[in-house]
């Protein structure tokens, strides 16, 4: 079984242990959510491959009637950019409200990540595709409150 969550998903804990984020191996694991459209569009750049449905649906977990994760998330668009200065570039919370961010977004955000390290450490192991993969690349501790 493949674990579907990636990594915008994983970042934020946006998953369910023993559901979506369950499987032998992370595909998608350390791709951003934003780069698996790109990724999407790019294979479907000759002819439909991957239903265009499922490209253009606004992402949902489906746990209730019309949920979508815009109710819980910031866009993955935002989401996206804020995660990778944290991850990848990591910069801390000052740096990234420094670049034009809204505080509160940074601080909820960047609360997310941290408090969702016991879920990523449960998850199977993540094809690797940056610097900052979660696992191997990136080990905080679960109950340490190095931030925020």
């Amino acid at each position: 079984m493949i674990n579907t969550s990636n990594k915008s998903e994983a970042a934020v804990g946006y998953g369910t242990l023993y559901g979506d984020m369950c499987g032998g191996i992370s595909v998608l694991g350390d791709v951003y959510k934003t780069d698996v459209f790109g990724l999407a569009h790019y294979i479907n750049r000759h002819m439909e491959i991957i239903p265009m449905n499922s490209i253009t649906k606004p992402p949902s977990a489906e746990l209730r009637p019309d949920q979508k994760d815009s109710d819980s998330l910031p866009d993955y668009d935002l989401l996206d950019q804020i995660l990778f200065l944290y991850i990848e570039k990591r910069k801390g919370p000052s740096d990234i409200v420094k670049l034009g961010f809204d505080e509160a977004v940074v601080n909820r955000i960047l609360r997310m990540v941290n408090s969702n390290e016991w879920k990523r450490q449960q998850t199977p192991p993540i094809l690797r595709v940056s610097h900052k993969a979660f696992g191997s690349g990136r080990r905080m501790p679960i109950v340490a409150r190095y931030l925020l």
